[in-house]
């Protein structure tokens, strides 16, 4: 159920309020019975608001909220009364989450802050009332303007999730398996591919009460970029990761060319990911002995500095949170 609760992609029409009328109104009372113009203005139209909540970890409660409408501004009245504001709408949403538009597909707005607001639609203007348009030359305007008309349209949202480390790697490369040793996530493991469907997060203790957060995301197979498998709807959750950690499990038939691949799939979604640090990790390694980890190591260029890991032993498992660590302080730096 957990599999199904997960949406990080949806689509909505949103509708901001019409602002209200001003108000073509005349002073009178008992003792002036021909005042001047005292009309108010119309109301603001209501927005429609974006609100991070870091309590959210997906957009499954706008799912089946396609369209969100915002409220109208009220009228002006008289004695230079004003209009109401419409009634705002606010739509919570992860930390992480973005949104742009259907047509233009512009980056409209995106929530990284609990608590943070911001206005995807603004309102209508209300309109200016009589009382506005009084001159010497006149002196009883009996006009006012019109509340200007809200926006709408079709809106995407999308979620990315927020981590420090990103896990890359083939199906069964073994991410779930290291992210349930290294964290308490409890994601889904099994011995086949595509496992784990949805994204999972887990925070990694570390020395000094320090932490850090890993994300694993669905295994990448070749062409990911041009969306085959579950391609571009789960690569985009490691474009806010400080550092990739890329993981190679050691009974690959080419280690070289398994790493190369993922990297090519990443450079081809985004170019800008291989700026980020990178840390490689050779997994499963309790499947071999000493002598075999040697001659791997020799066939590997000596820049991948890599580190042999097993989540079933975890041998390998702190020397590799050492190296995250010390990628995330430089990184910061």
């Amino acid at each position: 159920m957990a599999d199904d609760n997960f949406i990080d992609y949806i689509k909505i029409h949103c509708r901001s309020g019409h602002g209200g009328a001003g108000s073509v109104h005349f002073h009178r009372d008992r003792i002036n019975a021909k005042g001047g113009p005292d009309g108010g203005d119309g109301g603001r139209g209501g927005h429609v608001i974006l609100e991070g909540d870091r309590n959210m970890w997906t957009l499954l409660p706008l799912r089946y909220r396609k369209h969100v409408i915002a409220g109208p501004g009220g009228a002006g009245g008289g004695g230079h009364r004003s209009g109401a504001d419409g009634e705002d709408v606010v739509l919570k949403v992860p930390l992480g989450t973005i949104a742009h538009d259907v047509d233009t597909d512009l980056l409209e707005c995106e929530i990284t802050q609990h608590g943070e607001r911001k206005i995807l639609l603004e309102g209508g203007i209300g309109g200016q009332g009589n009382a506005h348009f009084k001159s010497s030359t006149r002196q009883t305007p009996r006009y006012a303007q019109p509340g200007r008309e809200g926006k709408e349209g079709w809106k995407i949202l999308e979620l990315k999730m927020l981590a420090d480390v990103g896990l890359v790697g083939f199906p069964n490369a073994g991410k779930s398996t290291l992210l349930s040793v290294i964290s308490a996530a409890r994601p889904k493991i099994g011995a086949y591919p595509f496992t784990t469907l949805k994204p999972n997060l887990g925070i990694v203790s570390y020395y000094d009460n320090k932490s850090f957060v890993v994300a694993d995301i669905p295994g990448i197979i070749e062409g990911a970029h041009e969306g085959k498998g579950l391609g571009l709807r789960f690569l985009r959750h490691i474009e806010r990761n400080a550092v990739l950690l890329f993981m190679v499990p050691c009974d690959s038939a080419d280690i070289q060319t398994e790493y190369h691949t993922l990297l090519d799939e990443v450079e081809k979604f985004n170019p800008e990911l291989l700026d980020k640090p990178r840390v490689i990790a050779i997994s499963k390694s309790d499947l071999i002995d000493e002598e075999l980890r040697e001659m791997i190591s020799a066939d590997l260029p000596t820049s991948w500095e890599p580190i042999f890991i097993s989540a079933i032993d975890q041998s390998g498992t702190q020397e590799l949170k050492d190296r995250l660590w010390k990628s995330l302080v430089a990184n910061v730096q």
